[in-house]
């Protein structure tokens, strides 16, 4: 039998999860060891998890802070871990993801980056992917933050190694609340108003509520900030500014924001698919046909959390069947609503629109 190199350690905090808890710790169990922190189930969450082994701790965490409850999720662990691993029930690593972090850790190793799939398309392909970093080592890291929350060290060097082949996957409760995280946001940025990325996702949650004029007002004071230099999330906060400016039927200004955002990462397709959707609104077809084209010229897709999925499934090529075929560019249409379809063949819009095009045609 093979020789575990180092103690691995799994720990979580849980809600109401009874539907995920098993599957979670099936791809979980390639660890020594899983904890995880109840912070007041009232289904069969506990019970799945203990009968499987898992060691469980009921502890109500109040006022609710993510960070508090991280942290005493992390206080269970043994002090003999190597490494400490944190997961949410909703997430499943895929299978051998033990051995390639044990291949990769060694003993001065204090974190590790490795890929995750945030969201997927309708075929199962990930829609937004990105590198996370969840696992470290047992003596020098506390969450910090009440939502959003990341892991804080005093250390004045991080040994950190990416595992760029092993993969955890997130299948989120679309019926979940979400809604504590506004309120949240807004005590982080009150406890740290420095704190660049809370202030973007403060912002950010702003705008998914529907309050504009604080959307706008938040991202340009994350704008502001000089710790703000990272330019995707800098160009998002101009993104979602523009949005906001768009909703409020302000074009001039959103247009004007959008190619700030543009400016500022002409290298993503998300400010350009931006514009598209402005022109595309005001039903500019021959400017949607120039984005969209500027948006499918961009080959490269970073792994970065910022990433819309709009810009890589099949809505460029649905914008620009649209703008062809308004400016009667029929057969360009009918290419452009095939290859939409490549994409997503159950959406009955598109074959709707293939059958319209088509008749046309004839």
């Amino acid at each position: 039998m093979k020789q575990n190199k180092y103690k691995i350690y799994v720990y979580a905090i849980t809600k109401n999860e009874e539907k995920f808890a098993k599957r979670w710790y099936n791809s979980m169990k390639e660890a020594d060891d899983i904890y995880v922190l109840d912070t007041g189930s009232n289904d069969k969450t506990v019970n799945i998890l203990k009968k499987l082994g898992v060691k469980v701790k009921i502890k109500k965490i109040q006022p609710w802070r993510f960070d508090v409850a991280r942290n005493e999720s992390l206080k269970l662990l043994p002090s003999d871990a190597d490494i400490c691993v944190c997961t949410d029930l909703d997430e499943v690593f895929e299978k051998g993801w033990r051995e390639k972090l044990e291949n990769n850790w060694d003993n001065n190793t204090n974190r590790v980056y490795y890929n995750y799939n945030w969201s997927f398309y309708e075929n199962g392909e990930p829609a937004v992917n990105f590198y996370i970093s969840k696992i470290h080592d047992r003596k020098n890291y506390i969450w910090k933050h009440p939502v959003h929350e990341v892991l804080h060290t005093n250390l004045k060097f991080e040994n950190i190694k990416t595992i760029e082949n092993m993969t955890l996957n997130h299948y989120p409760d679309s019926t979940k609340s979400r809604s504590s995280y506004l309120q949240l946001l807004e005590l982080s940025v009150k406890e740290d108003p420095l704190d660049d990325r809370n202030m973007h996702y403060l912002g950010r949650e702003y705008m998914f509520h529907g309050e504009w004029e604080k959307c706008i007002d938040t991202l340009i004071k994350h704008l502001n900030l000089k710790s703000a230099v990272w330019k995707p999330e800098r160009a998002a906060s101009m993104r979602f500014i523009g949005r906001s400016y768009k909703a409020l039927k302000r074009y001039k200004e959103a247009e004007m924001w959008f190619k700030e955002a543009i400016k500022e990462t002409p290298n993503l397709r998300e400010p350009y698919m931006e514009l598209a959707l402005l022109k595309y609104e005001q039903q500019d077809w021959i400017e949607v046909e120039n984005y969209i084209n500027k948006v499918l010229s961009i080959k490269h897709h970073d792994k970065i959390y910022i990433n819309d999925p709009n810009c890589y499934n099949e809505t460029p090529y649905d914008l620009l069947s649209l703008s062809y075929f308004y400016q009667g560019k029929v057969n360009e249409a009918l290419k452009a609503v095939k290859k939409a379809i490549k994409f997503n063949n159950k959406d009955e819009r598109l074959k709707n629109n293939l059958k319209i095009i088509e008749q046309y045609i004839k």
